[in-house]
């Protein structure tokens, strides 16, 4: 390997040399055996691109929207708790590294960081906030105030997540959220953060929370709503029965339960439930812009990617961050031209078998 990294793969190889083991295994780690945590990764490969030959791609971008919004990519940057583990310049540095990627950035309820530092850090930039509903719903509804009064324009609901997957890394290592480091969110529903483990946190996850709840809860949002964790046709049709803006089909990273299908085989079936109604995002295993291209000709208007951007956090702050984001915007600019599209909303169906 060159002493640069030159793809998301040495990012990651990177990372592990720098991680201690506790962080490293709560970023790394998947559910159980991490059968889904692999097939994320690998489902991608699985399908096939079909390029056309003898077209104009002298002219080819890589610009799109998400929900009305313009980003230079399809690839958003996925909520991730805890980003001062990976490094000191935490999510207020991934804001950054997103703004100057120009795409947006899910800040997450179990973040180190509150929304006004995002807003703070980058105050132009696009931003979302990845919401988890706890039992306390006077905690969750002053974190989605402070994201609405600092410029957050949409709600990205987590609805696969009711307690924590069996995250054996995070056994094996006796991990828990270190002495230092300050989540907010549940900062405020139990006091303070440190020594709490990934169990503790789960646990003041509200478990009543169903349908009804979901169209209450979007009906009352002063921002869109999109639901995340969408896994079957038959929840993205009540997704859509439901008022959401929007779905991310998401297995939640392989960390929640093992052994469902990667999210490259579940994006198909979600996609045709929702028939056009939402926008349809996607999340898991995103390593390459080829990656990128299999997700929109499957469907979706956009995806996610949590660890590739936490490890250039991890290895180079937010320069690296950036240069993951870059990275996979060149890889997808170069796929859509060797794939004969000159946009990502040329690439269909027909692009991949």
């Amino acid at each position: 390997m060159s002493v640069d990294p030159i793809n998301v793969a040495d990012y990651e190889r990177l990372a592990d040399g720098i991680l201690a083991a506790g962080p490293l295994g709560y970023f790394a780690g998947g559910a159980g055996d991490e059968r889904t945590l692999r097939e994320n990764v690998a489902a991608w490969g699985r399908r096939a691109l079909r390029p056309r030959v003898l077209v104009d791609v002298s002219d080819v971008r890589t610009d799109t929207t998400v929900l009305g919004t313009p980003i230079s990519v399809p690839v958003l940057v996925a909520p991730v708790a805890l980003q001062r583990m990976a490094h000191s310049g935490g999510e207020p540095a991934m804001a950054r590294a997103a703004a100057a990627a120009g795409t947006i950035m899910v800040l997450s309820t179990i973040s180190s960081s509150r929304p006004s530092e995002l807003a703070e850090a980058a105050p132009g930039a696009p931003r979302w906030f990845q919401v988890y509903v706890f039992e306390d719903r006077g905690v969750t509804k002053a974190l989605v105030d402070e994201a609405v009064e600092h410029g957050f324009t949409a709600l990205a609901v987590t609805v696969d997540a009711p307690r924590a997957g069996r995250r054996e890394r995070d056994f094996r290592t006796d991990f828990a959220v270190p002495e230092g480091i300050d989540m907010p969110a549940v900062s405020a529903a139990v006091g303070s953060s440190a020594g709490v483990t990934p169990q503790d946190i789960f646990r003041l996850i509200d478990t009543t929370f169903g349908w009804k709840e979901v169209e209450a809860f979007i009906a009352d949002a002063p921002l869109p709503v999109l639901l995340k964790g969408i896994q079957t046709a038959e929840d993205a049709r009540l997704a859509c029965e439901g008022g959401a803006a929007g779905i991310v089909v998401s297995n939640h990273g392989g960390r929640q339960l093992d052994n469902v299908a990667a999210t490259a085989d579940m994006l198909p079936e979600c996609v045709e439930a929702v028939g056009g109604r939402v926008e349809v995002l996607v999340d898991g295993g995103i390593r390459r812009g080829t990656d990128v291209c299999v997700a929109l000709a499957l469907g979706a208007r956009a995806v996610l990617v949590g660890r590739p951007a936490l490890y250039g956090l991890a290895v180079a702050g937010e320069a690296g961050a950036h240069h993951v984001l870059e990275l996979l915007r060149d890889e997808l600019q170069l796929a859509l031209t060797l794939l004969g599209c000159a946009t990502p909303a040329h690439v269909t169906r027909a692009y991949v078998s």
